[in-house]
């Protein structure tokens, strides 16, 4: 059975000629909406249809994209609120200090002294660098930069990152 990852979400649609507004959640946008790209549509967790990329381009804080054989509104309007995917074959191989961000969820938090702060709950990419969400036990949400001063080691077969913990970053 395929695995699929999320990629982004069809937030809304784009003019009468078939586009969708699109918030991605990938780093990759230029690879994954490139021309003749396969991707998935799912609804609610369950699979729809595949569709190929007829175009790609970028506006305001959304990437747009248009789907072969999908030139009216009408095509695509049903695809709001929906998730886009890419199958797991369609992964490339990344360089040793890169993550896709399903690797980086769910990995436990582990500090120098071997405290376990909690579980990365989701990617936030506000600019330069990435950020982290850390759900804690019990405690608010702590926010983790993605830099090298603070992770210095993630270990995906163990499920766990090795962070630094800098001054200021708990309160």
């Amino acid at each position: 059975m395929t695995t699929f990852y999320k990629v982004g979400k069809i937030v809304n649609t784009q003019g009468l000629r078939g586009e969708v507004r699109v918030i991605s959640t990938t780093d990759f946008a230029e690879e994954r909406y490139k021309k003749g790209t396969e991707l998935a549509i799912f609804k609610d967790g369950e699979f729809l249809t595949f569709v190929t990329v007829a175009s790609h381009r970028r506006h305001k804080n959304f990437d747009l994209l248009t789907f072969e054989g999908m030139n009216r509104i009408e095509d695509v309007e049903k695809y709001k609120e929906c998730l886009l995917k890419v199958a797991e074959e369609q992964l490339t191989e990344l360089e040793d200090d890169e993550f896709y961000y399903h690797e980086i969820i769910g990995l436990e938090i582990v500090t120098d002294e071997g405290e376990v702060l909690g579980k990365v709950t989701e990617i936030l990419s506000p600019g330069s660098n990435d950020v982290w969400v850390v759900k804690q036990k019990g405690k608010k949400e702590l926010l983790i930069p993605f830099i090298e001063p603070v992770v210095y080691k993630v270990d995906k077969e163990e499920k766990k990152a090795y962070i630094h913990l800098l001054e200021g970053l708990i309160d």
